[in-house]
């Protein structure tokens, strides 16, 4: 039976969805934006600035099921503007060592709140995967 993930440290839902859901030592991990869990608003500043956001965000839910984001198997990335491709490989290269997850980048038209990325994906706990 998969089992929500709920962390105060990240963004709390803002539709009918749960952070991540755990299922057979897989965490299923929901998208999240560059929002700040502390004000729920959208982080200003640079896109390096915004993907780290996410990617901290991403930590949060992940530690709230007892993982880490360095354990991600697959990640899905939904850019507005796939100009920022290589600073998404920077901000990877600078949140993961190799081997680094599998992933599929994708340009969007657009993103909740306005939001120029959004990742969401899958990371093994326990040693899982």
């Amino acid at each position: 039976m998969p089992v929500p993930v709920h962390s105060d440290a990240a963004p709390q839902a803002i539709g009918a969805y749960s952070q991540g859901m755990v299922h057979n030592g897989l965490l299923y991990l929901s998208g999240q934006i560059p929002l700040d869990p502390a004000t729920g608003q959208m982080v200003e500043g640079s896109f390096a600035l915004q993907i780290r956001r996410v990617l901290d965000n991403l930590q949060a839910v992940c530690e709230g099921a007892g993982g880490r984001l360095q354990d991600a198997i697959k990640l899905q990335i939904y850019l507005t503007d796939l100009g920022h491709f290589a600073e998404v490989n920077q901000a990877m290269e600078a949140a993961f060592a190799p081997p680094y997850p599998a992933r599929a980048v994708v340009q969007v038209a657009a993103l909740p709140r306005g939001a120029p990325v959004e990742i969401d994906g899958i990371v093994a706990l326990d040693g899982a995967g």
